[in-house]
């Protein structure tokens, strides 16, 4: 046995991981995260030129799930590589901690980009970042979070035209010019603008577009595309909730035409601002070719959360505990990375951080971070120690514990209603779950309502989540929902190396 191979070894005796690119002169790093968009119900389909430079060109997950279906949450969870528990980030109010100062104390110094600048990267930031960031009770545009040294972040929530960016510290403010105000095209141009200025390997690059967040606003060049497309109709489209949670079964079923009417409109309207994103792709893969750094760079592309659109009759929106709003897309190219790789492994996004640190040569057993590096399941030869089998989601309805349990006034992206005034969120719907991948391949969830209710799935016979079987286990496996239960427990109270033991199996093999 070779050094590295003894090293391995020790690693996983110690139940640590090794940092495996510490062997390599740290490479550069470009992530693009997207807002909202799905792989469940087609959500990658616009992306021809991203899939064909980023995934045909390295590798495809297809088990990639966020820990929590939520944008300022799922984003924490990204940035910090940490459970929800651990960041304390529940979801997209100042109150839940959306990019509160106790984040910006106790978070954000602890964030990926704080380890990769200590590592002489360096680093731009361009676009949505946290939903509550420069409010004036999160600090203000003045609000640069360590780690970033140009920074370009967006001031709220998604949008296109007439937002505000903390341009290094300083308000600038966009209207509805496309040739000098469409947010993707912004970032698009000032990243391109970075990277031929950049002085020195390595960077850091993280761009953030608001596609395909409502309220989808399309380059004008793309208004007219997909103007036959309509949602997609299988699975569990309009499908009664009833052995569902209590907000599941607050949806009218079947849907009305106008819901139907509006939920098609905006499907077609999020694929549509999908382009401009898969435009930057392009743009960013000719540059980085063009300077010759597209051997020496590692592409990460991605999305905080899934989506739905018609699924068990809801309109559209996530923030549920299914596959349709927790499985995300992740293609990665770079260095030692083969093409037309197809993975299968079970990854998270909290993983991210960890393998920034991994391509960067930190010690990832020295952080807090919950996730595990993915760099080696992606070099050559491919790892062959094990992996996950096993996850925990976790998420916070917004709402007072003490109202009435139906659709709380909470204002816009809380109770927002639809043409048939279907609740996004309630204070109930609050929920935690184990979601499993390998020879149990289930889904079992645990809600803090009035109900203490519970939803499992069996994933293999039952992909879309029809029936919910924990009646029918009750009686028949008791010992299997107790086994659940405890799992469960033991994942709400881990961190770090704790969050990735003893949930493990060998990676898939795929070549």
């Amino acid at each position: 046995m070779n050094a590295c191979g003894l090293l391995l070894l020790l690693a996983a005796i110690a139940g640590c991981q090794l940092t495996w690119a510490a062997r390599a002169t740290p490479k550069n790093i470009v992530l693009i995260l997207t807002d909202d968009q799905d792989t469940e119900l087609g959500g990658m389909t616009p992306m021809t030129k991203a899939r064909a430079l980023i995934g045909q060109a390295g590798a495809s997950f297809t088990n990639s799930f966020t820990v929590v279906p939520l944008c300022c949450p799922s984003r924490s969870s990204l940035l910090s590589g940490r459970y929800p528990h651990n960041h304390q980030v529940f979801n997209n109010s100042l109150d839940g901690n959306c990019s509160s100062p106790d984040w910006q104390k106790h978070q954000e110094p602890l964030a990926f980009a704080v380890y990769l600048q200590k590592k002489g990267y360096q680093t731009f930031y361009a676009g949505k970042y946290l939903n509550q960031y420069g409010q004036a009770k999160a600090g203000g545009v003045q609000h640069i979070p360590p780690g970033w040294q140009i920074w370009n972040g967006l001031v709220g929530n998604s949008r296109y035209y007439n937002y505000t960016l903390s341009s290094n510290g300083r308000e600038e403010i966009h209207g509805d010019s496309y040739e000098k105000d469409y947010l993707t095209d912004v970032i698009a141009n000032r990243t391109l603008d970075f990277l031929k200025k950049v002085s020195r390997a390595p960077f850091l690059v993280m761009l953030c577009p608001p596609a395909p967040h409502s309220p989808w606003t399309a380059a004008p060049q793309y208004d007219n595309t997909y103007n036959t497309t309509q949602a997609p109709r299988g699975g569990s489209f309009d499908v009664n909730g009833k052995d569902k949670h209590w907000l599941i079964r607050q949806a009218r079923n079947p849907m009305s035409n106008t819901s139907l009417k509006f939920l098609d409109n905006a499907y077609r309207r999020r694929w549509q601002t999908l382009l401009s994103v898969d435009d930057l792709v392009d743009k960013l893969f000719l540059q980085l070719q063009e300077q010759k750094l597209l051997d020496s760079t590692y592409i990460f592309y991605t999305s905080d959360n899934g989506y739905h659109a018609g699924q068990f009759s809801l309109p559209v929106d996530k923030r549920q505990m299914y596959d349709f709003d927790l499985r995300v897309p992740l293609l990665v190219r770079g260095p030692g990375i083969q093409p037309n790789q197809t993975r299968k492994e079970l990854v998270l996004n909290i993983d991210l951080a960890p393998t920034f640190l991994d391509i960067a040569g930190v010690n990832i057993s020295e952080t807090t971070m919950d996730g595990q590096s993915l760099l080696p399941l992606l070099v050559t030869p491919p790892w062959n120690g094990t992996w996950r089998s096993d996850f925990l989601v976790e998420y916070t309805g917004e709402g007072h514990p003490d109202s009435d349990p139906s659709c709380p006034r909470l204002g816009p992206g809380v109770s927002e209603c639809f043409p048939d005034c279907v609740c996004e969120d309630a204070y109930n719907n609050t929920y935690a779950c184990i979601r499993t991948l390998s020879s149990t391949n289930l889904q079992y969830c645990e809600f803090s309502d009035l109900e203490n209710f519970v939803e499992v799935y069996n994933m293999t016979s039952d992909p879309h989540q029809l029936t919910n079987i924990v009646v029918t286990l009750k009686k028949e496996h008791p010992e299997l929902l107790q086994s659940m239960n405890q799992r469960l427990i033991q994942l709400q109270a881990c961190t770090g190396g704790s969050c990735r033991a003893p949930g493990h199996r060998r990676p898939f093999r795929t070549h």
